[in-house]
């Protein structure tokens, strides 16, 4: 499923005109997403927001941490990693170091969270569901684009093997901001580097959210500011949730 490039604003449209891929500031990047991109993953898939890639695969395991067991119910977790040329410098594999960084951890957290929010998991019984994230290319977005990506591996791994009724709706991820004054949606790297002001934004399709990180790094923004962004999110989130779900209806059990 591909979509991509003029997203209407939400409110008056943002001043400004194109961006310098060519987009306006209401558009997201084009989006792709290509499932069954790993053999023997339970549900996978390559999304790409513009430059962004990131590969998602999710396995069902019958079991569960210990702090869960015998409580019946599951547990849906997520992992998180750059591949070293992600990047246009190396970096060193965590795995290498010995550690996990605190972004990598602050990241999975959140990938774990949101996927965790759109599943019954009383309903899922004694199962854990992984959904592995690894950045092949970065250009700003790793995050959501882990996180909208982790959702249809996730999901085509539950319609796959007939579970697809512990899903409770979708979630998705887009990241907006301020520059140089001017609203935008989904920031590249260039983009999101020189942003006065910077937000993730994380929600459902039901209208709610999973979570919004939002900072400026030189004038402070005030309510208005953070209803329209908030607003523009939800505009690429639509889109996103489209995608998701045209992605999903070629999934067969």
């Amino acid at each position: 499923m591909s979509i991509g490039n003029r997203t209407p604003a939400a409110g008056p449209p943002p001043r400004g005109g194109t961006r310098a891929d060519g987009r306006h500031p209401g558009d997201l990047r084009p989006v792709e997403i290509t499932l069954g991109v790993q053999k023997w993953a339970e549900g996978s898939c390559l999304i790409r927001f513009g430059d962004t890639q990131v590969l998602c695969a999710a396995t069902i395991e019958d079991r569960v941490p210990p702090h869960l067991r015998g409580k019946g119910t599951g547990w849906v977790t997520g992992t998180y990693e750059m591949l070293p040329r992600a990047t246009a410098e190396r970096s060193e594999r965590e795995s290498a170091k010995g550690r996990v960084g605190g972004r990598t951890h602050e990241i999975q957290r959140l990938v774990g969270r949101s996927l965790r929010g759109v599943v019954d998991l009383a309903r899922l019984g004694e199962r854990t569901v992984t959904v592995d994230c690894d950045v092949i290319v970065a250009d700003g977005g790793t995050r959501t684009a882990s996180i909208t990506g982790g959702y249809v591996a996730l999901a085509a791994a539950l319609i796959t093997y007939g579970m697809d009724r512990h899903l409770t709706g979708r979630v998705a991820a887009v990241s907006v901001g301020i520059i140089d004054g001017v609203r935008m949606l989904d920031l590249d790297y260039s983009e999101d580097s020189r942003a006065e002001v910077d937000f993730n934004v994380v929600g459902t399709d039901a209208g709610q959210y999973v979570e919004v990180q939002g900072t400026a790094e030189g004038k402070p923004f005030d309510r208005a500011g953070l209803d329209a962004l908030l607003d523009l999110a939800g505009t690429g989130l639509a889109q996103l949730f489209e995608a998701q779900a045209a992605a999903l209806a070629t999934v067969r059990r």
